[in-house]
């Protein structure tokens, strides 16, 4: 008796699960390539041609470092058997200073190099992220998947591409 009661009681949930999910709308699942989006905002260009003009100069400085490093131990190898002790000594404490700051100039360029590029891509990516979220709304999309996530295995015939109409509200052709 337990037993029909505890089936009856499960059938019961179970149709009344299957009514609930009936009554809901459909899934509509869409999908975007963001990568795809951003490289297509003008946005994007004018902040990689500010990274790159940023990454050059980085680079002039670095080699100019280094050039004159190279010159120090050019110099130091021509003329070590003139040296004095104490001259030697000075020349490789020189060198080796040089060699410091060219790491600790190489090293604070490269943070400010990604703290640029964070200042400039972030407010990208989050122009993008809300005209995605704004086109789903405005499509009553359930789900937006980003296939560059990597995690899409498999994108169905029904799940619709969303580049045009986030471009679209984007104002990008």
């Amino acid at each position: 008796m337990r037993n029909k009661m505890k089936w009856l009681l499960l059938a019961v949930f179970t149709m009344a699960a299957l009514g609930a999910s009936a009554q809901q709308k459909p899934v509509k699942l869409g999908h975007i390539e963001s990568s795809k989006l951003i490289a297509a905002m003008p946005e994007m260009a004018a902040a990689q041609k500010q990274l790159e003009t940023k990454q050059d100069d980085i680079q002039k400085e670095s080699q100019n470092l280094r050039t004159q490093w190279q010159n120090l131990v050019t110099d130091y190898q021509k003329n070590e058997a003139t040296y004095s002790d104490i001259i030697k000594t000075s020349k490789q404490q020189e060198i080796e200073e040089l060699g410091q700051r060219i790491q600790k100039f190489e090293e604070i360029a490269m943070n400010e190099f990604k703290k640029a590029q964070d200042e400039l891509l972030q407010p990208i990516m989050d122009k993008a992220h809300k005209a995605i979220q704004d086109v789903a709304k405005e499509n009553s999309f359930t789900y937006i998947f980003d296939m560059n996530s990597g995690a899409i295995l498999y994108a169905s015939e029904t799940s619709e591409d969303i580049l045009p109409l986030v471009k679209k509200k984007l104002g990008i052709q």
